[in-house]
Parts: C-alpha cells; sequence; structure tokens
C-alpha cells in the first residue's frame, strides 16, 4: 500500500504573495492575522523528520502558492512541488483560504488513495509506521465525540466545527451509527477519554468531534465521494478567499470516516498539540523527550508573544534532535 504526505507551506514574507493577498485581504478576522501565514524557519526539520522517522513514505507532495525555501532540494526523488494553479480550479484561485487548498487535494494528479495532511508546524520526532496511520487500507483513528463550544478568539474555527457536524448529521443518525460498530465508538484504546463518549450519548444528533491538530489520515476516494454529494456546499466554501463563518473544512471527511466505519481505532499517546505562548518550556520538553510520536507547535496571535525567541529555541531542540541535512536539503 502505498502512502503520501502532504504537506502545506506558505512563506508569509514573500513580496509578490503580499501584494497578491492585500489585493483580496479583510481588515480584520484570520485574514488578517499574521500567524496565519508566518514562517518560523523550522520547516527544514520537518522534512529531517521524516526521512528520520518515515523512510517508507512513497512521495512527499509540497503544496505552495508558488514559492520555495531557498534551502529545498527540489530534485529528491520522493519530492513533488505541486503549485495551487496545478490542482486547484481556477475559478476559486487566488485563495488564502487553507479551507479550500485542503479541500481540492484529491485533484492532485497521481496522489495515492492513503495520504497523510501535514501542516508545516506539525511535526514527526518519532519513529512511525505506516501502521500508526493505516491499517487494512482505512485510516487510523479515534472516534471521540465533542460538544463544540465557541471559542472567542476562534469564533471562525468554531463555526466550522458546526457546519461540519451539520453536514454529518444529515447523513448519519447517531443512534444506528453506535449500534453498528459499539467496538469501535467504546474502544477501549481510547483510554479515559472514552469516557466524553458516553457522557454525550443522551443527545440524538452529533454534536462535534474531537481535533487533534496533528497529521492526519485521509483516503482521497473521501474527498471525491463528499464532492459529488454536497458539491454546492463545498463549492460554497471555495469561493471565500479567506476563511469565513459559512466554510466547511478537510474534518468533514474525517468525520465521514468516522460515522461510515471506515477507521480503525487508534491508542492516545500518538502526539498532542500546543499554542504557542511566553512560556513554551512544555512544549519543548515534550519534543526533547520525544514523549510521542508527533507534535504540534501552533502559533499565537497575541501581542505579548516573543516568536523571534520561540522560534530560536525551538530550532535549537531540533538541531539537537535531528542534526544532519536530510537529503530534502540542498
Amino acid at each position: 500500500m502505498k502512502i503520501d504526505f502532504v504537506v502545506l507551506w506558505v512563506d508569509g514574507a514573500d513580496e509578490k504573495w503580499r501584494a497578491e493577498k492585500e489585493k483580496y485581504a479583510p481588515k480584520s478576522g484570520f485574514g488578517a492575522s499574521a500567524a496565519r501565514y508566518r514562517d518560523w524557519g523550522t520547516f527544514r526539520y520537518w522534512f529531517r523528520g521524516v526521512e528520520k522517522f518515515a523512510p517508507w513514505v512513497n512521495t512527499v507532495y509540497f503544496i505552495t502558492w508558488g514559492h520555495l525555501p531557498p534551502w529545498l532540494n527540489t530534485e529528491h526523488p520522493k519530492l513533488k512541488i505541486v503549485k495551487h494553479t496545478d490542482y486547484i480550479p481556477s475559478e476559486y484561485l487566488p485563495t488564502f483560504n487553507s479551507n479550500v487548498i485542503e479541500l481540492n487535494l484529491h485533484r492532485i494528479p497521481e496522489l495515492s488513495e492513503h495520504f497523510v495532511l501535514f501542516n508545516d508546524d506539525t511535526f514527526l520526532i518519532n519513529k512511525v509506521a505506516p501502521e500508526d496511520f493505516f491499517r487494512d487500507g482505512k485510516p487510523c483513528d479515534q472516534f471521540l465525540m465533542n460538544a463544540i463550544v465557541p471559542h472567542p478568539r476562534l469564533p471562525i474555527i468554531s463555526h466550522t466545527s458546526v457546519n461540519n457536524v451539520t453536514l454529518i448529521n444529515k447523513y448519519f443518525f447517531k443512534k444506528k451509527v453506535i449500534r453498528k460498530m459499539p467496538g469501535k465508538v467504546f474502544s477501549i484504546k481510547y483510554g479515559s477519554a472514552l469516557f466524553r463518549n458516553l457522557l454525550l450519548l443522551p443527545w440524538g444528533c452529533f454534536t462535534g468531534f474531537g481535533n487533534p491538530h496533528l497529521p492526519l489520515p485521509h483516503l482521497k476516494s473521501t474527498f471525491s465521494l463528499l464532492w459529488e454529494k454536497e458539491e454546492e456546499k463545498l463549492h460554497g466554501t471555495c469561493v471565500n478567499r479567506f476563511r469565513t463563518f459559512s466554510d466547511l473544512n478537510h474534518w468533514v471527511m474525517r468525520y465521514w470516516n468516522l460515522c461510515s466505519g471506515t477507521f480503525v481505532p487508534r491508542k492516545g499517546g500518538f502526539g498532542t498539540c500546543f499554542t504557542a505562548s511566553r512560556n513554551n518550556q512544555k512544549a519543548f520538553d515534550y519534543i526533547r523527550r520525544q514523549k510521542g510520536k508527533t507534535v504540534c507547535i501552533n502559533d499565537s496571535s497575541s501581542s505579548e508573544f516573543d516568536v523571534d525567541l520561540a522560534a530560536s529555541q525551538l530550532s535549537a531542540i531540533f538541531e539537537s534532535l535531528f542534526p544532519e541535512k536530510s537529503g530534502f536539503e540542498r
């Protein structure tokens, strides 16, 4: 079974990209936040992690507006550079909406049926096997229900989660899903997180799912299926050049796999996500001690956050973990 990695990257300092963005950018909201597009200078360690801990990967698809890191070895036999114009329909371009970039991934020529989606802030920090992502041709995941709570600092993301679950409830009845696969819904592999599923049983519809901000296994065919069933809604997202309250995102593909039973339960401890702050020692310790297999260091839009200091500290930790250049570097 071939498994590809897909990683999204943007250089927020690129003057040509910024000039194009400014033609369409809103004055406030997600599109105006520098944290959405900021490059920490740590991306080379993403490639070092892939080479060291996932040498079995078939192809790495590097998704870009058009710019490239100056250190990237574009001649690497496992690397394919994919520009937005190579696969996203022209009616949706230019786009600065990651939802649009992700929802159209199934259109990438030659992309394998089984692929893992990474953001450039999600890293491999320990050895992973193909079975960490797929078993028996199905994504490895956790069926963990959740209650969507509107976040005052991230209102668009909260609305997107509601939009995703609304669509899922259109096709799947919660009680039928649970009766069909109780072993997957209440797998002991979920550990203490399983109690949330029990607590949410009284609600008739799905109230949401846990969304780990980590590398996510996907099936190309699920994207195609959802586009066949809900082209109008997905098109409605893709015409938005920046994230909006009406958007869907690629999580809806994951929810479909969960509710249709197209997944294999996975144990906890695979990875965790940290949001950068003034004190990042817990996150740095997690990486240094390789407590999980993957980690996300999410950027912060806080005015009190010193991004240069955090990036320097993170680079030092990654350098100790990956002291040698990868073949993906010049």
